[in-house]
């Protein structure tokens, strides 16, 4: 070989050395639901891998033993809703919540709350009809419990009237309403629309309707913003570009629930995450801010009903669950 052609192989080995390395594995916990759109976009159209991440999601069946999962490093990010575990770890100092991911918000459904067809039959109905029922939720502590209590202290219903049955996930809720083992139950719209369409469960109300909030967010250690902060970054920007194609999806003027013209497109990705035809995941659309905002006030106020209810320990200061150098937060209602 001549001096030359072993020139030339050299830099032809120098300039493939980078684009051989391999990008960061990562493991993001969620729910399998339509909920977690901006992430399952940013996966299918390449956006965490043009950061240099490769993405394995982790699926469970309630919002708590992802933040656990995180904390024990057998996550690295967390796209889930908020809950007094996740708030517990947040406040020792371990996890923080780095953007808004979806709420509730009138017009879009996310969380509800359905009757079992023997307690319809029997008149629950509605929302009052509640106390004096049994209402299954994931856990204790977790978003849809905070969802009912929501809906109590709107409608001026005593909590305590209520008996709480956590069943510790989604199936076996939806087990139990099948079953009428329960009244009633708070539980995602994923789970819901199937039961309604097929008859097995009657409506009472969508949470977002009555009583909007802040109900998910994105998460990972303190330890990985520490140590990796352009990891964090990559997935937020990748994240951010899902939410904004999630958001404009199904989001109108105003805010409002409408399809746009890329509605199709993202059911269809959704559709192949969640195993849901898109004509049942377009009944279970959530809020996504295009920005990933967060309504930092509500943050405040659920941290403040957990510490009322002895879930969280008072030394909890929400100003330290967030990190502000990567949350942007909404402006104040």
């Amino acid at each position: 070989m001549t001096l030359r052609c072993m020139l030339f192989a050299l830099f032809a080995l120098v300039l493939a050395v980078p684009s051989a390395r391999a990008n960061e594995s990562i493991k993001i916990g969620s729910l399998k639901a339509a909920n977690v759109g901006a992430a399952f976009i940013a996966k299918e159209k390449g956006y965490f891998a043009a950061e240099g991440l490769d993405v394995e999601f982790s699926y469970f069946e309630s919002a708590q033993p992802v933040a656990v999962g995180i904390a024990a490093g057998s996550l690295d990010f967390g796209c889930t809703s908020t809950s007094a575990g996740m708030y517990s770890l947040a406040g020792q100092g371990v996890l923080k919540i780095v953007s808004g991911m979806y709420s509730e918000a009138p017009g879009f459904h996310n969380f509800g709350i359905m009757a079992s067809l023997k307690a319809s039959a029997a008149g629950l109905k509605t929302y009052n009809d509640l106390p004096g029922h049994s209402i299954a939720i994931s856990q204790v502590g977790s978003p849809v419990h905070y969802s009912l209590a929501l809906i109590a202290d709107k409608f001026h219903l005593d909590l305590k009237s209520m008996r709480i049955e956590p069943l510790q996930g989604v199936p076996q809720i939806v087990s139990a309403i099948e079953g009428n083992q329960v009244d009633s139950s708070v539980t995602t719209a994923t789970a819901m629309n199937p039961m309604l369409l097929q008859h097995k469960a009657e409506l009472v109300g969508w949470i977002g309707d009555d009583t909007p909030w802040q109900a998910a967010v994105t998460l990972t250690t303190a330890k990985r913003i520490a140590e990796k902060p352009q990891s964090v970054e990559a997935f937020l920007r990748a994240f951010k570009r899902g939410a904004r194609e999630y958001h404009d999806a199904f989001t109108g003027p105003g805010e409002t629930r409408r399809d746009g013209p890329n509605a199709a497109e993202v059911l269809a990705i959704l559709s192949k995450y969640t195993g849901q035809p898109p004509e049942q995941i377009k009944l279970s659309v959530a809020y996504v801010e295009g920005d990933t905002r967060v309504d930092v006030n509500d943050i405040y106020h659920q941290i403040a009903w957990f510490k009322e209810q002895k879930m969280l320990k008072e030394d909890v200061d929400p100003a330290k669950v967030m990190d502000m150098k990567y949350v942007v937060p909404l402006p104040e209602r």
